[in-house]
């Protein structure tokens, strides 16, 4: 893959193996993957079950650790970081959405989307927090506990919640996975305008191929390494690439059995 200029990179991953086990219970989940994640882009990662995608976004943001290579965040090596370090640069430089909304049901939409700042003694830029309470359209909604809201409204709430603190970063894991079709529509043309009209960073994990039409860039990975990636995507070349991608991943064993990549230590 073509070298961006640090500036351009928001996260990099550079020769990253990740081993879960040892010995015959040994799980090799990612195989010396070499991706940078270009700034103020919406990036997808794709993959079948158990190819590695959510383990390498977990090692991306900094929620787990790497068994070899490096992982860095702008000019941040993540590798190396003590648990205070990786705190401070989860809280004041990475945004995480998750499938499951992960809101707390005592609080207002206000509240919630707000709560990272409070935790981190920070107080709300007014203009910003109005700019995303515009953009994901709750501005109707921020008195409302979660209980009070729809499925799609809660996970604009949780996009919200990401992208108040201005973070270098937004992680998503599989936002739309418990929405329907209509709310899966609203928060992905939500986390694509940020991207374009406010110059966020997204990198997205999906099995969605009309979610990952949205992204920027599509990044395939299967058994642990990267085996493909499409830019300017639609559902149908994700489809396609999808259908490949046993063939691709035949292609990928041979080369591997043919290097001298052995066993990770």
């Amino acid at each position: 893959m073509s070298a961006l200029g640090n500036d351009g990179v928001a996260a990099r991953a550079s020769d990253v193996w990740k081993v879960y086990g040892s010995g015959e219970a040994q799980v090799v989940a990612l195989r010396g993957v070499n991706v940078e994640l270009a700034r103020g882009a919406f990036t997808a990662i794709m993959g079948p079950s158990g190819s590695g995608k959510s383990t390498l976004m977990h090692c991306l943001a900094g929620l787990d650790s790497v068994t070899r290579g490096e992982i860095s965040i702008g000019d941040t090596q993540l590798t190396g970081l003590g648990d205070a370090g990786l705190t401070k640069l989860r809280r004041d430089r990475v945004g995480f959405i998750f499938q499951q909304f992960n809101l707390l049901p005592m609080l207002t939409a206000r509240e919630n989307i707000l709560l990272p700042l409070s935790i981190a003694g920070r107080k709300p830029d007014r203009g910003w927090f109005d700019t995303v309470i515009d953009t994901v359209g709750l501005a109707d909604r921020l008195s409302h506990r979660p209980s009070q809201l729809s499925g799609g409204q809660q996970q604009r709430v949780a996009c919200a919640r990401a992208l108040v603190t201005k973070p270098e970063v937004v992680f998503a894991d599989e936002p739309t996975g418990n929405l329907d079709s209509r709310s899966s529509a609203e928060v992905l043309g939500f986390l694509r305008s940020s991207v374009h009209e406010s110059g966020q960073t997204i990198v997205m994990v999906t099995h969605d191929p009309a979610a990952a039409a949205y992204a920027d860039r599509v990044v395939f990975l299967g058994d642990g390494q990267i085996v493909d990636e499409l830019t300017d995507p639609t559902a149908e070349t994700v489809l396609d690439i999808m259908k490949r991608l046993d063939t691709l991943l035949l292609v990928n064993a041979g080369e591997l059995a043919g290097s001298d990549a052995g066993p990770v230590r």
